[in-house]
């Protein structure tokens, strides 16, 4: 072999390799920091950079994207002696890789203990309840500390979360217990309400309906009588502008006698004392007008005898007395009186009307 060529091939090499360590790709996102002869030179930008080769080398490779990391529970002791266990979440993100690299050794374990320590200080100003209640208030509190402590490291911290805590297991049960209990509180104290608004509802339509029941028997009553006493008016009026007799008012009382009697609920009726006269005026309302059919005066006078007491006057029976007669009986029997007078009373105004009856004075041969 020629002995020119194994230098050359040598020398080609070195140069692709020199050549080679020139060159540095970085990717979109990301940071390189150059130390040239261990002293920080540059921080790389994504692209195409050149660095010098041998002198300058990539010391640390950081992404500067936002991170997301995650501690494991850690014990805190809160205000009213009670240890419980708080996760949290961090959201952080490196502003200065340069800071990053140089400022602290390892930043994730700095963050996560800063966050412990601070989290120890404010959950131990808390009692329980208020350690569950005031998440917002301890993510902005530590969310305040952490970024004020980790910027000069170049890190910004976006955001803090408490993932979870965890009081321990008897509390969790006097918890369940109590809440158990509220609840139950809170039921029976809507089922109380419940049935009281229930009934005064029903209170409230019973009492609308007894006055609207009461109001309409009130207009019923009212129109009932409007309506008897124009009835009333109406009648009163017709017997005074026809001039009625008291022969008429008389036959019109007998008229309404049986109705008295009507009711099936009637065990005993009661009959006035002016019946016996209201008969007598009925039976001699045609006396006048014709003979024909009527008993002889003799009969008649010993009729009226009979019937009549010696003193004169016309047994009748006091307003107040009542009879022991069935209802049904003395409807009949009245009933039957009114029928008898009021057909012998047509009779005899027939007779006298026709004609062909004999006047009165006259004898049947003439």
């Amino acid at each position: 072999m020629d002995p020119v060529v194994i230098p050359a091939i040598v020398a080609a090499i070195v140069v692709i390799f020199l050549v080679a360590s020139t060159v540095r790709i970085v990717p979109q996102a990301r940071r390189h920091n150059i130390e040239r002869f261990g002293r920080y030179r540059r921080t790389l930008q994504p692209g195409l950079n050149f660095v010098l080769p041998v002198a300058d080398r990539v010391n640390t490779k950081l992404d500067v994207r936002e991170q997301v990391y995650s501690s494991d529970p850690r014990p805190v002791i809160t205000e009213d002696n009670l240890v419980v266990n708080i996760d949290t979440v961090l959201y952080y993100q490196i502003t200065d890789p340069r800071a990053a690299a140089y400022e602290v050794a390892d930043y994730l374990q700095a963050i996560d203990q800063l966050t412990v320590t601070t989290l120890r200080n404010v959950i131990g100003s808390m009692d329980l309840e208020e350690t569950l209640t005031s998440r917002e208030e301890i993510n902005s509190r530590l969310r305040a500390v952490l970024d004020d402590a980790t910027g000069k490291w170049g890190i910004r911290v976006n955001r803090v979360e408490i993932k979870a805590i965890d009081p321990p297991a008897t509390i969790k049960e006097a918890m369940e217990k109590q809440m158990r209990a509220e609840r139950d509180k809170r039921a029976a104290i809507l089922h109380a309400e419940g049935e009281r608004q229930a009934k005064i509802l029903t209170a409230e339509g019973t009492r609308q309906k007894d006055i609207l029941e009461a109001q309409g028997a009130q207009q019923a009553m009212i129109l009932r009588a409007d309506g008897e006493a124009k009835a009333v008016e109406l009648v009163f009026q017709a017997v005074h502008r026809n001039n009625a007799d008291p022969k008429v008012l008389a036959y019109k009382y007998l008229e309404t006698l049986p109705h008295l009697a009507s009711s099936d609920n009637n065990t005993f009726w009661v009959i006035p004392g002016e019946l016996t006269e209201a008969v007598r005026t009925v039976t001699s309302a045609f006396g006048d007008q014709s003979t024909a059919g009527r008993p002889q005066p003799a009969q008649t006078e010993e009729a009226a005898d009979a019937e009549t007491p010696r003193d004169g006057r016309v047994p009748e029976l006091d307003a107040g007395s009542t009879v022991s007669l069935d209802a049904a009986t003395a409807a009949d029997q009245a009933e039957k009186q009114a029928a008898a007078a009021v057909s012998d009373a047509k009779a005899e105004a027939e007779a006298a009307m026709s004609p062909q009856a004999p006047r009165r004075g006259q004898r049947s041969g003439d």
